[in-house]
């Protein structure tokens, strides 16, 4: 069977369901909620406009979040040494491999991901996060047969870019770098061709708090991104956190004025932009979130690939509330979310 982009909106539109060759039985998802008490369901801590209070506890078999657990896990490192100066050493561990991946109900992908020991294997990986002024150490290792490398966005020295030292299978990479500037900021392989290694998986947020910590908020991150299933450089699926149309089946609870924060990157790969839109409210916009004093009141904003920015806002009344990309086409193939605010 052929698949395309009208396949697939033919087969969603008669209800039918399209599997990709090779695709394996799909896992079912649970009855997920965000959870706003300080603890993702994935055990790790995340915070509300904070700094860590505790570390994550170990697993014993590491294990993929699903979207809704992965929506509010941070990352704060596997391994954190306090400084005199208030600043702090984060080490991570992160390894890429190859990796099945449901990116729809019934399809899967052959794709590449991070993993920590505490984190399985996943696209988007995981979200590390650090305070302004911290050290970032990744121990990045390769077991996949093809090289692969660590690139961040942010300021730090060219012998770090994660650019020009591709690591081999088995191989072994040290990135070491301050933490700056605060903001949204994304990593990624960057070896070439680099369109391949994003389109299959190899991409993370990294997230830099500023010294004095933003207003406390439920704080979430989202990558937008699109999967090309049949490799013919076009994407069949668009998805917010990896899997299209989940965050529509499984809606994110919030209640009547709540603030929340959300840390939106776009790595969509095979189009020039992608967009988000928020139904029947306005948002603060900052552009890279790294100044607080800059910032649009709006309800759709676009970005380019390797763009993003924080989102804050509220709901005054209770319902459920559509979050999508505004290209129709996009929405239709995946990417749309629900937002159930509660009293």
């Amino acid at each position: 069977m052929t698949v395309n982009r009208r396949s697939f909106l033919k087969a969603a539109a008669a209800g039918g369901a399209v599997v990709a060759a090779g695709a394996i039985a799909p896992r079912v998802f649970g009855s997920e909620h965000t959870g706003h008490n300080g603890t993702s369901a994935a055990g790790g801590a995340h915070m509300h406009g904070g700094h860590p209070g505790g570390f994550a506890v170990e697993r014993q078999q590491p294990r993929a979040m699903t979207p809704m657990e992965y929506l509010t896990h941070f990352h704060w490192g596997d391994k954190v040494t306090q400084r005199a100066d208030g600043t702090a050493l984060r080490e991570y561990t992160i390894t890429s491999h190859p990796q099945t991946l449901e990116v729809a109900k019934g399809v899967t992908f052959p794709g590449w991901v991070f993993s920590t020991p505490t984190i399985g294997g996943m696209a988007p990986g995981p979200t590390l996060r650090a305070r302004e002024g911290d050290t970032i150490r990744i121990v990045y290792r390769n077991t996949d047969k093809h090289p692969h490398s660590m690139h961040f966005h942010g300021i730090h020295p060219g012998n770090q870019d994660g650019v020009f030292e591709l690591v081999p299978e088995g191989g072994e990479q040290v990135y070491e770098f301050t933490a700056e500037p605060f903001g949204v900021h994304l990593y990624h392989c960057h070896t070439l061709p680099i369109t391949k290694h994003l389109s299959k998986g190899l991409f993370g947020t990294l997230i830099i708090d500023p010294a004095e910590p933003r207003e406390q908020a439920t704080e979430m991150v989202m990558m937008m991104n699109g999967w090309d299933v049949d490799f013919d450089g076009a994407n069949e699926f668009y998805t917010v956190n990896g899997i299209a149309n989940y965050y529509n089946e499984h809606p994110i609870r919030l209640k009547v004025g709540e603030k929340v924060r959300i840390y939106l990157v776009n790595v969509t790969e095979f189009d020039l932009i992608n967009s988000f839109h928020l139904h029947a409210n306005f948002f603060k916009y900052y552009p890279t979130g790294t100044r607080l004093d800059n910032w649009e009141f709006t309800d759709t904003i676009i970005q380019g690939q390797g763009q993003r920015g924080i989102l804050e806002f509220a709901y005054k009344h209770p319902g459920k509330y559509f979050f999508h990309a505004h290209v129709n086409e996009f929405a239709e193939l995946g990417w749309v979310g629900l937002f159930e605010v509660v009293p």
